[in-house]
Formats: C-alpha cells, sequence, structure tokens
C-alpha cells in the first residue's frame, strides 16, 4: 500500500521534552490559529478581532496556515502577513521545501480514513509545493519555523504545537483519543514532561477542549480550524483564545483557570468572498472541491456540543 499521507517521518518527533526547553514568551493576551489554510478572509477577520481587544494580543499560528492558497498572489500574500506574527511550523509548510514526497502532505492520516481523502491529500500538496518553489525567499523562512512554541499568560504555562505533545503531526489530541482512559497516564506524562498547564492544539481539523487533573487542572484546546467551518449549519472559524481579561468577542465555549480566560472564539470571515476565491483555484471536480467543499459551504457532521463536553468540569 502507499502510504504517502499516513507515514510520521521521524524528523516530525521531538518530544515533550523539547517544549520544556522552549523559550517562554509572556503575553497579556494570546491568539492561536491553527489551520487558516490559506483563507485570507479568515486571516483578515483574525487581525481584525485582534484589533478590537482592549489590550496587546499575540498571534501565534501553529502551521497549516497554508493549503488551498495555490495561486501565487494568494500564496505569497498569507505567508508574508502570517509571518509578520508568531508561527510554528505545520505539516503542511514543513514538507514544502522537502525534495522527496515520501510522505506526501505529511498529515500522518490513520486507516481510519479513506485511501481517497489520503491521495486527494496528496494531491493538493503537490500543487501547492509547486506554488511555493516559486517563492525561494518564503521557503527559507518557512523552513527557520519552530515546531513548539511557549507562552505564559498570567500564571498559566502554555505549550503550542501544531499535532501533539510528541510529534509535529501527532493525532493524540483528537476528540476520541482525549477521551480514552487507556491514553491518561501518556497525557499525565506528556504535561510533566513539557512542563506546562495547557496544550494549545490543531492538525485533526475538528475542534476539541478538555480539562484533566494532573497534579492540578490541565487543558488541552484543540481548535480544528481557523479558515474552515467546525459544525454543520456554521460558516466561521475558531481559535483559541488565552488572556488575562475575558473576550471582548464573546466565546463559544471556555473556561477559566488559574485566573486565566481560555475560550474558542468564533472566526466570522466573509464566507462568500471565501467560496469565490476558493472555487477559482480549486473548481468542481478538483481534489479540494472533492474533499472540501462541503465543508466549507455547509460545515463538517460536527456539533460544537462534543467539542466543548467536559470543558467546564
Amino acid at each position: 500500500m502507499n502510504k504517502s499521507g499516513r507515514i510520521c517521518p521521524l524528523r516530525y518527533h521531538y518530544g515533550a521534552g523539547a517544549i520544556a526547553a522552549a523559550p517562554e514568551r509572556p503575553a497579556e493576551t494570546l491568539y492561536v490559529i491553527g489551520g487558516l489554510y490559506g483563507n485570507l478572509q479568515a486571516l483578515a477577520a483574525v487581525e481584525a478581532m485582534a484589533g478590537a481587544e482592549p489590550g496587546p494580543v499575540t498571534l501565534c499560528f501553529n502551521g497549516d496556515f497554508n493549503w488551498f492558497n495555490v495561486d501565487a498572489a494568494g500564496y505569497r500574500a498569507i505567508n508574508e502577513r502570517v509571518l509578520r506574527h508568531d508561527a510554528i511550523v505545520g505539516n503542511v509548510e514543513a514538507e514544502l521545501g522537502e525534495e522527496s514526497a515520501d510522505a506526501g502532505c505529511g498529515c500522518a492520516y490513520p486507516e481510519t480514513v479513506a485511501a481517497a481523502v489520503v491521495e486527494r491529500s496528496n494531491q493538493i500538496h503537490a500543487r501547492l509545493k509547486r506554488t511555493a518553489a516559486q517563492y525561494p525567499d518564503l521557503l527559507g523562512r518557512l523552513s527557520a519555523l519552530p515546531m513548539v512554541a511557549r507562552y505564559r499568560v498570567g500564571s498559566m504555562r502554555i505549550g503550542v504545537v501544531h499535532g501533539d505533545a510528541e510529534s509535529l503531526a501527532g493525532w493524540r489530541f483528537d476528540a476520541a483519543r482525549l477521551d480514552d482512559a487507556k491514553e491518561d497516564s501518556w497525557r499525565a506524562a506528556a504535561f510533566a514532561r513539557a512542563a506546562v498547564d495547557a496544550f494549545a492544539s490543531t492538525h485533526t481539523c475538528l475542534p476539541s477542549t478538555r480539562l484533566f487533573n494532573y497534579d492540578g487542572v490541565k487543558l488541552v484546546a484543540n481548535n480544528g480550524a481557523a479558515g474552515m467551518p467546525n459544525e454543520r449549519g456554521a460558516r466561521f472559524g475558531i481559535l483559541t483564545r488565552f488572556g488575562v481579561s475575558p473576550s471582548p468577542h464573546g466565546c463559544l465555549y471556555g473556561h477559566s483557570i488559574q485566573g486565566v480566560h481560555v475560550g474558542a472564539l468564533a472566526i466570522h470571515y466573509d464566507d462568500a468572498a471565501w467560496q469565490q476565491s476558493f472555487l477559482r483555484n480549486w473548481p468542481p471536480g478538483s481534489p479540494a472541491w472533492l474533499s472540501y467543499y462541503e465543508r466549507i459551504s455547509m460545515g463538517p457532521e460536527f456539533r460544537l456540543q462534543a467539542a466543548a463536553e467536559l470543558a467546564a468540569a
């Protein structure tokens, strides 16, 4: 079987200790924006949200800010604007500069994902990679991005990752794995080795927030996707906000830990403009249209109630 798109390269493995060793950056308010997927309208909405906050905001894009933006103008615009802020690499960016295509899109999809979906993702990435090759300056900047970041908001220590505590393309912060009691010892050890109170992740494309009691309350906040809908019938992205004060935008769901306000914020982007932009690059019948247009236009078969389960425990 072709493992392209399913394998997790050894270079993706950093281990939780790398998070503990990362330089810690203070922030009054931190936006973690995962899975922008080339949506310029969502990026504009995030920037406007940050501008409406009463104090300074640190924006951290935790990977896969590229995906559908295969046109030259869209590719350059996304990367130039994202790289004005903090960012870590996602599997999409990690594979853009690789000569080999062995890892495909680098998603490390589990076997539960259909082979046709994996193949289309590899095709999407191959097209994006051809666009990226036209901009060696941006490739150089992307290749210099770290795989993890570390912040302190108030007294809360936050590890920002793309996948999970061990790997860039890890799936252990997926909702099903977070609810698996057999993973409990791994999670407790990951928090201890990373020396954090919270992990902020993305990668799995659907949101999930869970609280755990490991020597105090610990949190995993997976925002799902900033640049695509996260619930059936809804057309907004989601980011994770950490702040010493409450959000002026309200929260889809959230809670307070150690005096820090943590919430999932809706990103209400210009949906009509985004769909037009998407269809210019990915018309009906194209790989991205087949895999994503239903989600972009109607949302996934998912309810945010499942994402927020146990979030207020």
